[in-house]
């Protein structure tokens, strides 16, 4: 009989792989797919942002859901419905379908995302509970870094619907693998209630603000701006009070240490994560790159995140980690600086040292940073900390891209991206980087104040 620990961290890397993989092929495909639509700007922004707000909506209440029925049910349901999404994506008529379906893939993102390290981490023993996040987390940023390598090339020679099929017979691999041999369940929670109206504030709140900033600068946005995150605000209140909440609010309140590390990782993914849409659309627009090129120039910061991030999380275990992401912080700050220079003229070399330092920056800064929160607290705590995290991320990542669209509202609004608005997008972009930028030197006062809080007993120094 196969060990189900080696079956549950294979079938978890395959998973952790897959859907950041989507995620970012799908962003170099989305001149194709827009071309072939006639999307705007704005519409192609929701191809990206509709993934996005599902699985963060979805993310914290699946894994509430998973603990108290089992993980494996809705890890297997999700990858089901992430499959079936993929296929309804190759077959795709319309925008509006697009749009709808890549919604109906966040949602089995979010399931497949909100149970996979909870799994690891009933089936991995205490001592190597580190070693198997690890490898789960490398897996996550090697879907996220070849994403526009091979989106680029999938899309320049079997066109945009190929992405989608690659997704297929993974998903269906993993499935197989599943019902094959993982015969256990795991629900530690079994019989605990659910916060439903947890959940549906935190999903409203999350809606409300994310189509707010699309719908900015008119008054209707603002009122769903201000109304999320009022809402917003509701939830963590709520959350303090109940017995059985959807977030365990007391990590934030009872740990600084936890609660600025997981603050800067929201902030340094809400500052970078919509670069790569923005470059991709500016590449193969304006500078008349295929998807193929602008995916292998865009492969660069990956590749030097991927030289910086292993030494980076070496060096965190005999320095605090804290200072070693804080530094990274403040690089990807300079590369954010640099890119609103970014005009029509800029030469391929000043893009290939933009992309080498925004990528030594988030190497220095993700490992370190995850080291620092891993390390805030207790083992069995593990799961609830790195699930913590992924939600960070995708919130994160949803912002980016909720702080894009708006941008593009303002200055382009509901037309194509032709020609003669190379200038106006040029402009929007810029701004945006300018605001990632301030938001990146806010990251680093977070990143550092940590420095000031005393690490519990028995945890590594932040």
């Amino acid at each position: 009989m196969p060990d189900t620990r080696k079956i549950a961290l294979f079938i978890a890397l395959l998973s952790g792989f897959l859907t950041p993989f989507d995620l970012s092929a799908v962003n170099i495909a989305l001149p194709s797919i827009g071309g072939e639509f006639a999307m705007d700007a704005l519409e192609m922004g929701w191809v990206a942002s509709a993934y996005l707000l599902a699985s963060a909506v979805f993310l914290l209440p699946f894994g509430r859901i998973a603990d108290i029925y089992g993980r494996k049910k809705i890890f297997t349901g999700g990858l089901f419905i992430f499959t079936l999404a993929s296929v309804l994506m190759i077959f795709s008529t319309s925008s509006l379908m697009i749009i709808l379906v890549r919604m109906l893939q966040g949602f089995g993102g979010a399931m497949i995302f909100g149970t996979a390290v909870a799994i690891l981490t009933s089936v991995t023993p205490a001592h190597e509970r580190g070693k198997a996040l690890g490898i789960y987390t490398t897996a996550v940023y090697l879907g996220l870094s070849t994403g526009p390598f091979f989106g680029g090339i999938l899309t320049e020679y079997l066109g945009w619907r190929s992405i989608f099929l690659v997704n297929i017979p993974i998903g269906v691999f993993a499935i197989a693998m599943i019902l094959l041999f993982l015969k256990d369940e795991w629900a530690d929670c079994r019989g605990e209630p659910f916060d439903i109206g947890g959940a549906i504030r935190y999903g409203l709140g999350l809606v409300c603000v994310m189509y707010g900033f699309s719908l900015l600068p008119g008054i209707t946005g603002f009122v769903l701006l201000v109304a999320g995150s009022a809402i917003l605000v509701w939830f963590v209140l709520q959350e303090l009070r109940t017995d059985y909440p959807l977030l365990d609010m007391a990590l934030f309140t009872a740990n600084r240490v936890f609660a600025f590390s997981n603050l800067a990782a929201l902030i340094n993914y809400s500052a970078t994560f919509a670069v790569t849409f923005f470059l991709s659309l500016y590449l193969q627009y304006v500078k008349d790159f295929t998807a193929q090129d602008a995916g292998m120039l865009l492969v660069v910061q990956p590749v030097v995140m991927a030289l910086f991030s292993p030494a980076a999380g070496r060096l965190s275990d005999r320095v605090k980690p804290g200072k070693i992401a804080s530094a990274g912080m403040a690089l990807t700050a300079l590369g954010l600086v640099l890119l609103v220079t970014v005009d029509a003229s800029t030469p391929f070399s000043m893009f290939i040292l933009i992309l080498v330092i925004l990528g030594a920056g988030l190497g220095l800064f993700s490992s370190p940073n995850t080291n620092a929160i891993m390390g805030s607290v207790d083992r069995k705590k593990y799961g609830v900390a790195s699930g913590t995290l992924g939600t960070m991320r995708l919130v994160g990542q949803m912002f980016s891209m909720g702080i894009a669209m708006m941008i593009l509202a303002i200055y382009i609004g509901d037309a194509q991206i032709t020609e003669s608005l190379y200038p106006a997008f040029i402009g929007s972009m810029r701004i945006c980087f300018g605001i990632f930028a301030v938001l990146c030197i806010a990251g680093v006062f977070f990143s550092l104040v940590r420095h000031n809080v005393i690490p519990a007993p028995g945890n590594n120094s932040p």
